[in-house]
C-alpha cells in the first residue's frame, strides 16, 4: 500500500490537462518517467524533455477542443482513467507510480468504443 494518494495525483493530472498547465503536468511525473502511446502505432517518450515535447501540443488541443473526465478508478498497478476530447474521442490512460508518489509510467490507448476514430493522446 502506498503512502500517497494515487487517485489524487491523477485528479491533479486531469486538472493540469484541463487548464493547459504544462509545468504542473510535468511536475507530476518522475524525472525518468515514460509515456507510451499506442493510438497510432507505439510511440514512447522518456524523461522530462521528451514528455514536454509530447504533452505541449496535446494540451493545446485539449484546451481548444475540450477535455472531459469520463471514468477514473483504482487498478492493481495504479490508476486507470478514461477521458474524452471534444466530447466524443475517448482515450484510456493507465498510470503507475514511483515509490515517492510521482507518475512513473502512463500508457495511453484509444478506448474501445471510439478506437476507429483515432486518438488525441
Amino acid at each position: 500500500m502506498s503512502d500517497f494518494d494515487q487517485m489524487g495525483i491523477v485528479v491533479d493530472w486531469v486538472d493540469a490537462c484541463r487548464k493547459g498547465d504544462l509545468a504542473t503536468l510535468l511536475d507530476l511525473y518522475a524525472d525518468d518517467a515514460q509515456v507510451e502511446c499506442t493510438c497510432n502505432g507505439t510511440q514512447r517518450y522518456r524523461g522530462r524533455s521528451e514528455l514536454e515535447a509530447y504533452w505541449q501540443p496535446r494540451l493545446s488541443a485539449f484546451s481548444s477542443a475540450g477535455f472531459g473526465l469520463e471514468e477514473i478508478h483504482p487498478a492493481p498497478h495504479g490508476v486507470d482513467l478514461e477521458y474524452s476530447v471534444a466530447g466524443a474521442l475517448r482515450i484510456r490512460a493507465s498510470f503507475c507510480f514511483s515509490p515517492d508518489g510521482k507518475i512513473r509510467t502512463t500508457l495511453c490507448e484509444p478506448a474501445r468504443q471510439n478506437a476507429q476514430l483515432g486518438c488525441a493522446c
